[in-house]
């Protein structure tokens, strides 16, 4: 769960995990929030150096983590292409 009250403007591009009600998730990054809700991008073509482009889903704080350095580096290292060596 990730408290409204402790969001500051430097949580704005955090990773997040959305944790559905049947225990899958999805990831994406914080775009904005209000009162009741934490608008997240979770879709954005692979462009994400321009998440504030595209739409942010509004999702309930309580349904919300902020993802770890460690979740963060092996989500990067995964993400990575292999370089061609000849």
């Amino acid at each position: 769960m990730i408290d409204l009250a402790e969001l500051r403007r430097r949580d704005i591009g955090k990773w997040v995990e959305y944790i559905r009600h049947d225990g899958t998730t999805e990831r994406g990054r914080i775009k904005g929030w209000n009162e009741q809700y934490i608008f997240v991008v979770y879709k954005c073509a692979g462009e994400w150096n321009r998440f504030q482009d595209f739409t942010g889903v509004a999702t309930s704080p309580k349904d919300l983590r902020f993802m770890t350095m460690g979740e963060l580096f092996q989500m990067g290292a995964q993400n990575m292409k292999q370089p061609n060596i000849k």
